[in-house]
């Protein structure tokens, strides 16, 4: 990226990391900055510095949660302890993103399993790969009565719905898949309420 200042040059090409974001608009952001209060611009450096460092895994979801400093390990995200859910139904997506595009359809008020990906042969990423194991666990565990698959509805994400079945309904748990509100291909997180908290609503058994 020729013509730019040194300093300029280089945010310029760590913006273009992101998803989504190419020369241009990442060029955009930068001036932005740089015509933007001092203040404002270190906040926001402040922000994204200490994201890696206080930010974590839930220790039984594995949603995001904030990180204990004296352990260096994510605590229990707010969902889970939250006393008022219905805590006999684990809702199982495939990345945080998804947890929290669930969270705001308002529909389901139990508890999450995230499984931090799904299942693709292609990719080389299999059951092992994926937090199914602690799923497993956390059903033999508590008095789960129904789990929830919300994976995305991708080749990826029926493989992994199918697969969850095979491996939960032997234990003797209801096992649902979330209606059919969602367009193939598509993705939870870019999903608008209403049809995600009908599809969650309008779950089947599989």
């Amino acid at each position: 990226m020729t013509g730019y200042p040194a300093p300029l040059d280089r945010l310029i090409r760590e913006l273009c990391k992101l998803p989504g974001v190419g020369e241009k608009t990442a060029a955009r952001l930068a001036f932005h900055m740089l015509k933007g209060e001092e203040k404002d611009v270190m906040d926001l450096a402040e922000s994204i510095g200490r994201l890696k460092r206080e930010i974590g895994l839930c220790r039984t979801c594995f949603g995001l949660s904030e990180v204990d400093p004296r352990r260096e390990e994510g605590v229990e995200c707010k969902v889970c302890q939250d006393p008022r859910r219905e805590r006999e139904k684990i809702c199982v997506v495939e990345d945080p993103a998804d947890m929290m595009a669930v969270e705001k359809s308002q529909e389901f008020k139990g508890l999450y399993h995230v499984l931090h990906g799904a299942i693709s042969p292609l990719d080389g990423v299999g059951p092992e790969s994926l937090r199914i194991k602690e799923l497993l666990e956390r059903i033999k565990d508590a008095s789960i009565l129904e789990v929830i698959v919300a994976t995305n509805p991708t080749v990826e994400g029926e493989a992994t719905a199918l697969y969850l079945s095979k491996v939960v309904k032997p234990l003797g748990v209801k096992i649902t898949r979330i209606a059919r509100g969602l367009p193939m291909g598509g993705d939870l997180e870019y999903t608008d309420a209403v049809t995600l908290g009908k599809a969650i609503e309008g779950r089947r058994e599989i």
